[in-house]
């Protein structure tokens, strides 16, 4: 056992704990209070100085830890997702009825991503060397909010490398890229009328909506294999007697690469003004946040897998068997096989919790999902691992995600991370050349495809309530 693990060994109860309670906090976005605030005061505790409300967000933080250069960074989520609140039970059984739920696991990737950080501060302690630690609280990141407003004030300018991590159903250090995305209200305004007696004297924001909706779903078959477009009506009328004088629809807008959503908003946005015309009704495009694709770190990657080989993953005790496989038992074939299909895995693979750790993933791959971190990766290098917490092919955002990243199984996990994220950290401290090395990569996309911010001064985070 190297020093990093043994110094996550000797926290393990500490860090349980931290999870176990962000877990029964599950805050929504923005509104992580107590979550933000228990793990900056753990960081107070061991030294860190912590820098709160940073970039307009009263839960976003950094912790520093500094003693010359290499700067090792280690990015922390802890936000819930609305409505899935669930105990730890085989059974879909509310922990809170109709509350948010961590469906997943930011409880486990919050605090594992600090028990490496004092792991890593504790062994620059130790052995003298030199070298930084930062922890960046990150808010929010279900609606993709904090970190692109986070690197757009410059939170990010002097950290050398940055290490990352989610719970998963998977040992693997993704090369994958992601989804750049826009997201955006878009908000008409009508006239109000009596619709039985005077339907001529109004202007329906709603049917503007829907035809804005309609023209969008016609583009479907004209946007790039892996654009992703979703809306909801957030807006949509009161009762049928009343022509709606207000409508609006959230919209996600993902491409692989940044320029491909730009334009693709732009016809999106064509839509919407379109509509407008047509039900002559007045338009607001109300800009939420966006977000860049990630840039995966070779070298960095490379190091990770290193470790994580070193590390190794974990054992179920037999009680844990029975409750992974009994989770196992409420999802379907299907699914496990997806899972597979997705890792690139035999579909023939018997195990129920992954337990070893896969190659690294084929460079250019493009992921369905979307995540702020990638804004990170295109101010410093940044690896991120992919650590089993839950059993193979089990989806997150589920009851099921919920109650396993509340248990044993979900905690074993996060302490494999720990140690992952904190030995890749050390790998850093022993030979800076590799962080040279890291920003040599990334220095290198970045000729070809400079970073623009598209988090204008302007934009504010969209704080709850504003």
């Amino acid at each position: 056992m190297n020093i990093q693990e043994k110094h996550v060994n000797d926290i393990a109860e500490m860090l349980k704990e931290a999870a176990t309670k962000i877990w029964e906090f599950a805050e929504l976005g923005l509104e992580e209070y107590k979550s933000a605030e228990l793990l900056a005061e753990l960081c107070r505790g061991e030294g860190f100085e912590v820098d709160m409300g940073i970039a307009g967000m009263p839960t976003a933080f950094v912790a520093r830890w500094q003693n010359g250069s290499p700067v090792i960074g280690y990015l922390a989520e802890y936000d819930a997702l609305p409505g899935l609140s669930q105990k730890i039970s085989l059974e879909q059984e509310p922990f809170r009825g109709g509350q948010p739920g961590h469906g997943c696991g930011h409880n486990l990737l919050g605090v594992g991503a600090f028990g490496a950080a004092i792991a890593l501060k504790r062994s620059l302690e130790e052995s003298g060397e030199k070298g930084s630690v930062y922890f960046f609280g990150c808010p929010a990141e279900e609606t993709i909010t904090a970190k692109g407003y986070m690197v757009r004030d410059g939170f990010f300018d002097d950290v050398d490398a940055v290490f990352d991590w989610h719970p998963a159903d998977v040992n693997m250090i993704n090369m994958r890229t992601t989804l750049a995305c826009d997201s955006i209200e878009y908000h008409f305004r009508g006239r109000a009328a009596h619709a039985a007696s005077n339907p001529d004297w109004g202007r329906s924001a709603v049917k503007a909506v829907e035809l804005m909706n309609a023209g969008v779903n016609y583009m479907r078959e004209h946007i790039h294999s892996d654009a992703r477009i979703h809306y909801v009506i957030t807006e949509g009328g009161g009762e049928p007697n009343v022509v709606p004088d207000k409508g609006a629809a959230w919209y996600y807008i993902r491409s692989p690469r940044r320029s491909q959503v730009d334009a693709l908003t732009e016809r999106v946005n064509k839509c919407a003004e379109g509509a407008a015309l047509m039900t002559e009704t007045e338009l607001e495009i109300k800009v939420i946040d966006k977000c860049y694709n990630m840039i995966p770190n070779k070298v960095l990657s490379q190091v990770m897998l290193e470790e994580f080989r070193e590390t190794g993953t974990f054992e179920p005790t037999d009680e844990e068997w029975d409750y992974i496989k009994g989770l196992r038992a409420s999802i379907t074939d299907d699914q496990v096989e997806d899972a597979l299909r997705e890792y690139l895995m035999p579909t023939d693979y018997e195990g129920v919790m992954h337990g070893e750790v896969l190659d690294l993933e084929k460079e250019g791959q493009v992921a369905p999902g979307t995540t702020d971190a990638a804004d990170v990766s295109w101010k410093a290098p940044l690896a991120h691992a992919r650590v089993a917490c839950k059993p193979l092919g089990l989806p997150g955002h589920t009851w099921q995600a919920v109650s396993v990243f509340g248990s044993s199984v979900g905690m074993a996990g996060m302490l494999v991370a720990s140690k992952l994220l904190a030995r890749s950290g050390w790998r850093l401290i022993e030979n800076p050349q590799l962080a040279e090395e890291a920003k040599a990569e990334l220095d290198k996309h970045l000729k070809k495809e400079p970073y623009k911010p598209v988090l204008g001064p302007e934009m504010q985070p969209p704080l709850p309530g504003h």
